[in-house]
């Protein structure tokens, strides 16, 4: 139910800059660059803001809008295993709606696309109003909370005494602990919910629990509450959330995110420059960490499924020429036919042709041309058959090829 979109690479400095965009944090690693012109311009750091635009830009269209985009985004970041300068994104939103059906049909979804992949993933999820309710207490005044929000989120990455110490920086002192404590709670996703409604009646914690109420027992498994959880973008709201490999400890260092997301209900309203509130949730998938998750879970890519129909394969020297003429003739007759042209044997042309899920091979050797014949092989069965030309053609011509 989602339609594609497309959006500049190059945006206005000032929307990418902007006080409701990506924050302090992100403008950090955001490349940035003037025209001819003059005018300050930056490579998109991600898509959400330049969708934010288009939205504020359309408000005829019927709500919710539910938009895809794929394409490429840039970070002058740290490079590591999975996260280049210039990577792919594929965003997928939905907007005008509050309704956390939203995002519980964007966290199946995102579950539903790694099953098909045969990864094994967890998604960590919080809410921004939970994070603001149990922080903003602890937060000396002058300090902003999400400041703070966004050094705890930094948990997993530099660990309790790196959170403790950028607090320190910020002029916390004895708040650091309590501060730590609520990042850290641990158990079942029960037993922190109820910890935590201990504490406070926020909002945000009954739309997580809302949120859980959504998804269905195997989905609730594979979804973790994880309260020192953040976002590093300043303009989400409520629902944030991350997805990672289940072991990616073990995975050879592939400890990035591969997909992430949340909600951002006053991005696009301040884009229109009214009170408008105009609510939206997405999630981004990083195309470069899939990729190389992929890799470390089956150690190669499979290759893409061809189109051909019957892959030719001369059994040495003296059957080159044959096989080309034979090669020739198949596609004269309609059928779309490859020919082995490295000069390798029957065993390597065969694993090519199942690497790309060819569904016939056609053996051409010394012993079946002088029978006035060629074999032809059936891919996913293993069966061989001695036939003319003529008959291989009518044989795949009547539809019995397996494409």
């Amino acid at each position: 139910g989602f339609n594609p979109l497309e959006t500049p690479i190059v945006e206005r400095w000032e929307v990418l800059a902007a006080k409701y965009a990506g924050g302090e944090e992100i403008l950090k690693e955001t490349f940035r660059l003037r025209d001819q012109g003059g005018r300050e311009l930056g490579l998109r750091y991600e898509m959400t803001t330049s969708l934010a635009r288009f939205v504020a830009l359309n408000p005829a269209r019927k709500r919710p809008l539910k938009l895809y985009q794929i394409g490429p985004v840039f970070r002058d970041g740290p490079i590591k295993r999975g996260r280049l300068r210039q990577f792919w994104q594929c965003d997928v939103d939905t907007i005008g709606t509050k309704s956390l059906l939203a995002d519980a049909e964007l966290l199946n979804l995102t579950l539903d696309f790694f099953s098909e992949l045969g990864l094994e993933v967890e998604i960590k999820l919080n809410n921004r109003k939970l994070l603001r309710d149990l922080i903003e207490p602890l937060v000396p005044p002058g300090l902003e909370p999400v400041s703070v929000i966004l050094t705890l989120d930094k948990l997993e990455k530099i660990g309790p005494e790196g959170v403790a110490q950028e607090l320190r920086e910020k002029g916390l002192r004895e708040e650091i602990d309590r501060l730590l404590g609520l990042a850290t709670i641990s158990g079942s996703n029960e037993e922190r919910i109820a910890r935590i409604r201990g504490m406070t009646e926020s909002e945000g914690l009954q739309e997580i629990e809302e949120l859980f109420r959504y998804l269905d027992r195997p989905e609730r498994d594979q979804v973790v509450f994880t309260p020192s959880l953040a976002r590093g973008l300043a303009y989400y709201t409520g629902t944030v959330f991350e997805v990672y490999l289940k072991d990616k400890d073990k995975d050879r260092g592939l400890a990035s995110s591969l997909a992430a997301g949340g909600r951002y209900d006053d991005l696009i309203g301040r884009f229109v420059g009214t009170d408008e509130e105009i609510p939206a949730v997405g999630i981004s998938f990083g195309l470069e960490p899939l990729m190389e998750a992929v890799k470390v879970k089956t150690s190669e890519i499979r290759s893409p499924r061809s189109k051909v129909e019957v892959f030719v394969i001369p059994i040495g020297t003296a059957a080159v020429e044959e096989g080309r003429a034979i090669a020739q003739r198949l596609r004269r007759a309609g059928l779309k036919t490859d020919m082995d042209l490295l000069g390798r044997g029957v065993s390597a042309n065969l694993e090519y042709a199942n690497a790309y899920g060819i569904p016939y091979a056609l053996l051409v050797g010394p012993e079946e041309l002088a029978q006035g014949r060629v074999k032809l092989r059936d891919m996913v069965s293993g069966e061989e058959e001695l036939l003319t030309v003529e008959g291989v053609i009518a044989r795949l011509s009547r539809g019995q090829s397996s494409l």
